[in-house]
């Protein structure tokens, strides 16, 4: 928008009784806000064909969005430092991923199905074990005086135990059902993703240029500073997501092999994976941790709590600020709320696709909110303090 532009916008009626009135705002977006949701409410069922259309495409887009940022910083080396075509650069990349998943399938991920299963028959067991060592605790003279609150508490706990798994078994059929139709749909997204990997790859950077053009002139530059930001912000959470993940799975499988913790590698390895899910994943990756020490014994409980302190250490201090530092700028207290609305709306796909959209958004409401505040006049003294600072 250029000055004539915004000189003739800047003395209409409706930027003097509605962009310059911030009460007047403030009421118009809360009004079209709570009539958007109540008329979604209303006519939600019209949408449910197209919501099961976007489902079905979503997850193939989905996973070849995350392997495209994952897999774009080798195919740029390949291209650029040994000056192969992209074509053949993308090529070669589809055969090394290839030969890694069949070693995957055929070496690791039977070693890790074999010890999560030994873990989840003997679960009971374990729970058992750690029953009767807080039931010899509650003997001693010390926890005397508590001994019937404890071992209430104890009983109740085991009852939950029971009762969960007994609806777990009555769930099963149900499950069983849920389970097929989700192997399907990721049976047909695993299909379908290369197919949409290979043509971002090939032309994911033409993008930016391609889906601005069919938009008005005056809106091409601020998408394209839209998807460019985005673009960043995406590609730097996928990419040092999964590094951290890596870099955490092997410090915990190097530290549980140390002392000597059972199912060492698979705690290490499913607790990289968890470790995607920023700030809640390591907490949820120690619970079969800790099961396993107390079963081990009260050495081994302290054993573990010094591994996750010193893991904690090495991420916090030095891992995550190396890797990704502070490039998404959002407050942890931010991510936290963002992580269980999420996961409370979306379940476990919106905790894992949380941050992502929530930086994605936000990069859109600041380009509006930036452009509101050339517009609206509101904002003046601010950019009058910016040239003061400048000019300083």
């Amino acid at each position: 928008m250029n000055h004539s532009d915004d000189k003739k916008f800047t003395i209409s009626w409706f930027y003097k009784w509605f962009l310059n009135n911030q009460a007047v705002m403030v009421l118009v977006i809360s009004l079209l806000f709570f009539t958007n949701v109540f008329v979604f409410t209303k006519i939600a069922h019209l949408f449910e064909p197209a919501l099961v259309f976007i489902t079905i495409i979503m997850l193939p887009i989905i996973i070849s969005a995350l392997l495209y940022y994952l897999l774009k910083p080798f195919v740029s080396i390949l291209e650029t430092k040994l000056h192969m075509q992209r074509t053949v650069a993308i090529s070669l990349v589809f055969v090394i991923v290839i030969a890694l998943l069949i070693w995957g399938v055929a070496v690791l991920i039977p070693s890790i199905e074999s010890q999560l299963s030994n873990f989840a028959e003997n679960l009971p067991s374990y729970l058992h074990d750690i029953e009767l060592q807080m039931t010899n605790l509650l003997k001693s003279r010390q926890l005397y005086t508590y001994n019937i609150e404890l071992q209430n508490l104890i009983n109740d706990f085991s009852t939950n135990v029971i009762n969960y798994a007994q609806s777990l078994s009555r769930s099963a059929v149900t499950w069983a059902g849920d389970v097929a139709s989700t192997v399907a749909r990721v049976a047909v997204a695993i299909m379908i993703a290369p197919f949409i990997l290979f043509y971002l790859l090939r032309d994911g950077e033409q993008l930016k240029d391609y889906i601005p053009q069919f938009l008005p002139s005056k809106l091409r530059v601020p998408t394209r500073r839209v998807m460019s930001k985005i673009n960043h912000q995406l590609a730097s959470y996928v990419q040092g997501q999964v590094t951290v993940a890596i870099v955490v799975a092997f410090l915990f499988s190097v530290m549980f092999s140390i002392i000597d913790l059972r199912y060492a590698v698979t705690l290490g390895i499913v607790a990289g994976f968890l470790n995607l899910i920023p700030y809640l994943g390591s907490f949820v990756a120690m619970i079969p941790v800790f099961i396993l020490a107390f079963v081990a014994g009260p050495a081994m409980v302290v054993k573990c709590i010094i591994v996750f302190i010193i893991e904690q250490t090495i991420e916090g201090r030095f891992v995550t600020p190396l890797v990704i530092g502070s490039k998404l700028n959002i407050h942890p207290i931010t991510i936290l709320f963002v992580l269980l609305t999420a996961g409370a709306l979306f379940g476990v796909w919106g905790v894992f696709l949380a941050i992502p959209v929530y930086a994605s958004i936000k990069v859109i409401l600041i380009e509006i909110f930036d452009w509101y505040k050339v517009v609206s006049g509101l904002y003046k003294d601010d950019f009058m303090e910016e040239k003061s600072e400048n000019v300083e």
